[in-house]
């Protein structure tokens, strides 16, 4: 690559952010003695530190974010001229980037038909909590209002959004959690709950069913899932799991909520994880890829059936959906929405992705075959994982610390930047995870698994 980032003394900056910034997910003692990381500026798939070092970044932006690769000044110019215009206004009333956005959105979404916008993924996933607790009330006066999530998924950080979420290590200190939240089974087929068996997708859905049958069908309003587990393991469902889940949902009148703030607007080579499985949610949740993080934007969408229980009885004033996100009214969300959706579009981004997807997963069972600590690879278009083992026979997890160590050699000896699973469950945060931009080619897969090579060789088989 010709770019180069500018070099600049930084230490000021530096110094400003070690007194007064609170990083995320971050133990600050360590900054007493050493500099926090200071990612400067980007272009494509690279970043460059403080000190002007390049890296390749295989996470877009660190939590699956950047999926059109960072330098884009057409979504920044498209941005910038919506603020001029009219940067905010609240949501009560209708903007044209909204009103633009909402329309192709629902384009690429068939049976959905309605968009609430908000600004993060926790306020995407809180917002289709309320709509199932209001149905609750209106419809079912209260008793249906519990509502299923699935062990090792993730649905957000406020305290409600963790009361939905199956990772017991981001939950830890945090409670008392918000009641009517139920726990069903995970769907990893890699750590069977019930041994060797056949169709286990067919028996991971089952088991929602159980839960159900348990809670009792007509307190269970709401069933909210990954399409596609991200932080929890990078898990994709197993065979006939997503068919008995809408089969089931059916049955006992559960809504099923679709979490798509990682998966959505592209990641696995679709417009939205769900549509590899051929089922039809009732409400859809996304965020991080919807404007590539140029700009702050979620969205809940819901269908016209959903839509229409706020109308049901217009002359009572507790019947529409009181709920209000004040920077859900930000224009420059729906403004940077619709050109990420173009440049995609226009740039056969998810046909590269499944391309580039399915090589990358190519190369990762290729480095399989050479490392045994390497027990399952899996992940669909460039949403992939490798989970660490210390013995295949056993499946016993390689230690955390050493799965960290490969985290960090890749970023100090090769200057990539990989992710893996952390603080999720005890004992089993050992998946390393790889979502690198839309944009990625072949040299960039190679320079990312060559980097993992190495490090296993390193850290791991030294």
């Amino acid at each position: 690559m010709n770019y180069q980032a500018p070099q600049n003394d930084y230490r000021e900056i530096i110094e400003a952010d070690r007194a007064h910034v609170w990083h995320h997910l971050s133990q600050h003692k360590k900054y007493e003695t050493i500099d926090p990381l200071m990612i400067i500026e980007g272009k494509g798939l690279r970043v460059w530190n403080a000190e002007g070092r390049s890296h390749l970044d295989a996470t877009s932006g660190g939590v699956w974010t950047v999926n059109v690769g960072y330098g884009r000044s057409e979504i920044a110019d498209a941005v910038r001229e919506q603020l001029v215009k009219l940067p905010y206004f609240a949501g009560a009333a209708g903007t044209i980037p909204g009103a633009r956005f909402a329309e192709r959105l629902i384009s690429k979404m068939p049976g959905m038909s309605r968009v609430y916008f908000s600004n993060s993924g926790s306020e995407a996933n809180e917002k289709a909590y309320k709509i199932v607790r209001q149905i609750a009330h209106n419809k079912y006066g209260g008793k249906k209002h519990k509502i299923l999530f699935r062990e090792r998924d993730y649905h957000g950080t406020t305290i409600t959004a963790l009361s939905s979420g199956g990772q017991e290590e981001r939950k830890a200190q945090y409670g008392p959690f918000t009641p009517g939240f139920v726990e069903v089974p995970h769907c990893l087929e890699y750590r069977s709950q019930w041994g060797d068996v056949a169709d286990y997708g067919i028996r991971a859905a089952n088991a929602i069913e159980e839960v159900i049958l348990r809670e009792g069908p007509e307190t269970v309003g709401g069933l909210i899932l990954e399409p596609i587990t991200a932080g929890g393991g990078v898990i994709t469902p197993p065979k006939d799991y997503w068919q008995r889940v809408q089969e089931i949902c059916h049955q006992y009148d559960v809504l099923l909520i679709i979490d798509e703030v990682v998966c959505g607007v592209g990641r696995t080579g679709t417009w939205f994880g769900y549509q590899h499985y051929d089922v039809q949610p009732d409400i859809v949740t996304m965020a991080k890829g919807v404007a590539s993080g140029y700009a702050a934007i979620s969205c809940t969408v819901t269908t016209e059936a959903v839509f229409e229980a706020f109308k049901a009885d217009p002359d009572d004033p507790m019947s529409y959906f009181r709920d209000i996100s004040t920077f859900g009214g930000c224009t420059g969300g729906p403004a940077a929405a619709l050109e990420n959706m173009r440049v995609i579009e226009d740039e056969n981004l998810l046909e590269n992705c499944t391309a580039m997807g399915e090589y990358l997963q190519e190369r990762l069972e290729a480095l399989k075959a050479k490392h045994a600590v390497i027990g399952d690879v899996r992940g669909k278009g460039l949403f992939q994982g490798a989970e660490l083992v210390a013995d295949r026979e056993t499946k016993e997890p390689l230690p955390e610390a050493m799965v960290q160590g490969v985290v960090a050699d890749c970023m100090k000896t090769s200057a990539v930047i990989i992710g893996a699973t952390n603080r999720s469950l005890a004992g089993l945060n050992n998946t390393l995870c790889f979502s690198p931009g839309f944009i990625a080619t072949k040299s960039d897969i190679e320079e990312l698994v060559t980097a993992v090579d190495g490090a296993l060789e390193r850290v791991v088989n030294a």
